[in-house]
């Protein structure tokens, strides 16, 4: 038999879900080799999301199946009331498998999706949320510039070349500085960078006073959750063919590659910088609720249990 009623049904209103997701997708199964610094990475993250973000956001974080000690850093941050959606999948579903789950669980209407290893910096989502609010029929947006596969924004390239009110312009608008401080982290050699750099060129777009350069990359990008809903379901017999799948499902559809014209995220890869090590990430203010310490919250529930108990138990 029911004691007394569900205190709940006393509530007059919902928390509601922010208008922006910001999804982290996550997998560090050891702490050994290849991953002894994707822990510290991680931390770098997170923080900078929380940091660097100014504009309203939920932050949800998929882990692919990461080792315990991890698993325990994410629900402490979800209990300190800086991650809002946190989903453990028992085992390593590939990035497909995330993204499909990402793509349809994810509450709010844009969905900006990273990999655990980008470093966020001030104004990134403001400056992705111009672009995508500003060009039409926008699939995904990238904040920073980079030199990407010009087969995969054949879509935007058409879109830019009939329409009178779009200026396009095609050069070396990206330095070399900033072009090697990303791909730098990608593990090729400063010879292969150097050929890279010189054998491709960038394409500039301006629409509405809003500038931005075509292409795109699935480490990070900003873009309407109905948008990748309709690339959805991904083809899961080919784990490391996932991530193109996306890139051509919105080139082929028609829907514009972009990034934002200057660097403001940066890839970390599983190595942790000396500047990095420097930055205080987390202020004070989101790190730390006075609700959850320990003992607070302990006393704050058992004061709890006591009124229900004093009220509703006959």
């Amino acid at each position: 038999m029911r004691v007394g009623q569900n205190p709940a049904k006393k509530l007059k209103t919902l928390p509601q879900p922010q208008r922006v997701t910001v999804a982290v997708l996550n997998y560090i199964p050891n702490q050994e080799g290849y991953f002894s610094e994707s822990f510290a990475v991680l931390q770098l993250c997170l923080g900078s999301i929380l940091e660097n973000t100014e504009h309203p956001f939920d932050l949800m974080v998929f882990d692919n199946g990461s080792c315990p000690e991890v698993k325990q850093y994410l629900l402490e941050m979800q209990a300190s009331g800086n991650i809002q959606y946190l989903i453990f999948s028992e085992k390593n579903v590939g990035k497909g498998g995330a993204w499909e789950f990402i793509f349809n669980a994810a509450p709010g209407e844009i969905i900006a999706y990273s990999d655990n290893d980008a470093f966020f910096k001030n104004g990134w989502l403001t400056e992705s949320l111009k672009i995508l609010e500003t060009y039409p029929n926008v699939g995904m947006v990238t904040a920073r510039p980079l030199r990407t596969i010009p087969e995969l924004s054949t879509g935007t390239i058409a879109w830019a070349e009939k329409n009178p009110d779009v200026k396009l312009e095609v050069g070396d608008f990206i330095s070399y500085e900033d072009y090697y401080e990303f791909s730098s982290t990608l593990g090729y050699s400063e010879e292969k960078l150097k050929h890279e750099y010189e054998n491709k060129i960038d394409t500039r777009l301006t629409y509405q006073h809003i500038e931005a350069f075509v292409g795109a990359n699935h480490f990070q990008f900003t873009g309407w959750k109905r948008t990748f809903q309709q690339c959805l379901p991904f083809d899961m017999e080919k784990p490391l063919g996932q991530v193109r799948q996306l890139d051509e499902r919105l080139n082929d559809a028609g829907y514009l590659r972009l990034m934002i014209n200057k660097p403001l995220i940066q890839n970390m890869s599983n190595r942790v910088s000396q500047n990095d090590q420097k930055t205080n990430l987390v202020s004070s203010k989101k790190r730390f609720k006075l609700r959850n310490v320990n003992f607070i919250k302990k006393t704050l529930l058992r004061i709890h249990d006591r009124i229900f108990t004093l009220y509703y138990e006959q």
